[in-house]
């Protein structure tokens, strides 16, 4: 019996869905999973994270949430072993497991063939190929992404490399990413003009200078410095702005300190998990900027209708940048280069706010694709042995 034919055995699969801890921001999904009329879905990681995420938050689920503890131990540089992951591939009561694809923890490698070997379904859910796989990391890579049966990834530019790679564009689910989008709409609307006016006073002493956001941790990966360097290049050219930075890190310091130098108007928010805060900053803010890749910041500025500017180089990205259509919700510019930067920058600083068109294609591509009810059906289609279908469009 083939995978497909033995989905189709059971009214309602069995589905175990493997993380080392499920972040605060894997909430929503995890209780739309568990909210399924499909199949039934449990939850195994740990309840914290023990120092492999950099101190994210670790998610609280309802009593609707079937959850089964598994702590993952770190062991030495991006090594983690978890029994969880294997025991996951041998128990008898899961016909699916679903894991976090991850090739450098060895008991997702164990537990994944363990599955294959007792006959279960064997998904992997993560990034999968961000890049062309080369040297001895892409082989190493090419071997641990052929162990499942069928991946689910978040974006399409993953697919496309996996199908140059052999696979199977209908064993390929392409599910997007997503954050609590229930709660960022409840804070959106909570959110006026006079509120943001209010945030720009407050933290600049203005309402008409345009601002510029970016929420990230202050690592040198994101580089904030090109940020900072390119709205001084901006106040050179006569265009001024100011900026917000959410989020906290080991370049703090030297940030602020470069903000000061080169005169930039800066608010060093920290970090922040506060939604209706991070929603007034977002929304008094003309545009978001993502100087290294973006991730879930993107979706976090859509969700509140504020554009997006990030790199172009789709080898050094995230899968949430392709929820950016140039010129109407967002920008490209050329990677580490500080005049292409300014210029993507200012083209969305010419109004007080995003307009009413930029504010509806934000949500646009975030009410169609990036969100939980949209990943929900399309797990749900993958674990119920339908094919990937990118051309499918989930009611």
């Amino acid at each position: 019996m083939n995978a497909t034919q033995q989905a189709t055995t059971h009214t309602r699969p069995q589905v175990a869905v493997v993380y080392h801890f499920f972040p605060h921001y894997r909430r929503a999904i995890v209780e739309e999973l568990a909210r399924s009329t499909q199949a039934d879905f449990t939850f195994i990681g740990d309840d914290h994270d023990r120092g492999y995420a950099h101190g994210i938050r670790a998610a609280q689920f309802t009593a609707a949430v079937k959850f089964i503890l598994a702590p993952a131990h770190r062991f030495g540089g991006p090594f983690r072993w978890q029994w969880g992951a294997v025991r996951a591939g041998m128990n008898p009561a899961f016909d699916t497991v679903i894991f976090h694809a991850v090739p450098h923890w060895p008991c997702t490698w164990i537990g994944a063939i363990a599955a294959r070997l007792f006959g279960k379904r064997v998904f992997f859910w993560g990034h999968g190929y961000l890049s062309q796989p080369h040297g001895l990391k892409g082989l190493v890579r090419k071997l641990f992404y052929a162990i499942p049966h069928q991946h689910m990834f978040y974006g399409r530019g993953s697919k496309q490399i996996a199908m140059q790679h052999g696979w199977s564009p209908e064993h390929l689910h392409v599910i997007y990413n997503s954050q609590d989008m229930a709660e960022q709409i409840a804070a959106r609307e909570k959110v006026s003009v006079t509120r943001t006016d209010q945030i720009r006073r407050e933290l600049f002493g203005d309402t008409e200078t345009p601002v510029v956001i970016c929420t990230t941790r202050l690592i040198a990966l994101r580089r904030l410095d090109l940020l900072i360097d390119a709205i001084a290049e901006l106040k050179r050219r006569g265009t001024k702005a100011n900026l917000i930075i959410v989020g906290d890190g080991e370049e703090r310091a030297s940030l602020e300190a470069q903000a000061i130098a080169c005169g930039v108007g800066t608010h060093f928010e920290g970090a922040c998990y506060n939604e209706q805060r991070i929603a007034e900053l977002v929304m008094a803010s003309n545009v978001t900027v993502a100087p290294g890749m973006v991730g879930l910041t993107a979706m976090h500025s859509m969700v509140y209708g504020v554009p997006v500017v990030t790199h172009n180089d789709a080898d050094d990205q995230m899968p949430e940048w392709e929820a950016i259509i140039p010129g109407k919700n967002g920008s490209l510019f050329s990677k580490n280069n500080l005049a292409s930067l300014a210029d993507a920058i200012q083209l969305w600083l010419s109004t007080q706010y995003p307009t009413a068109a930029t504010k509806a294609a934000c949500h646009a591509i975030m009410d169609r694709f990036w969100n939980p009810t949209y990943q929900r059906r399309a797990i749900e289609r993958a674990v119920c042995g339908e094919y990937a279908d990118d051309l499918f469009d989930i009611k």
